[in-house]
């Protein structure tokens, strides 16, 4: 499985941002998509993830600001971030995994938010 994140970049506080990312190869119909992010000196951390059957989790601190979707005919999935937050400055990874080839991550895609 190959992953390509698109998106990020650079918005100040209160700001919206969307990241998306594509998957393609050994896709197995029954997955779960999401993203993860990591600021400079912390550890990757969960922001949202959504199943191939519709099932969606949220970290705390992005509920009500961010909503994860998905295209399952694409085998892709997006990330709307609005109301952005400084504190939301890292690099966000994608992530897919199915039972049949585990995970994978993608490249990461900056996201810098100003105050």
């Amino acid at each position: 499985v190959q992953l390509q994140a698109f998106g990020g970049g650079f918005v100040q506080a209160g700001g919206s941002l969307r990241l998306s990312c594509a998957a393609s190869g050994n896709i197995f119909s029954i997955n779960s998509m999401g993203w993860y992010r990591q600021a400079p000196g912390k550890q990757r951390e969960l922001v949202a993830t959504a199943t191939s059957g519709g099932n969606t989790n949220y970290a705390d601190f992005v509920k009500g600001r961010f909503t994860i979707s998905r295209d399952n005919a694409k085998s892709s999935v997006s990330l709307q971030m609005n109301s952005l937050k400084p504190e939301d400055t890292a690099v966000y990874y994608c992530r897919y995994y199915s039972m049949r080839t585990k995970e994978t991550w993608g490249q990461g895609t900056l996201v810098t938010v100003s105050s």
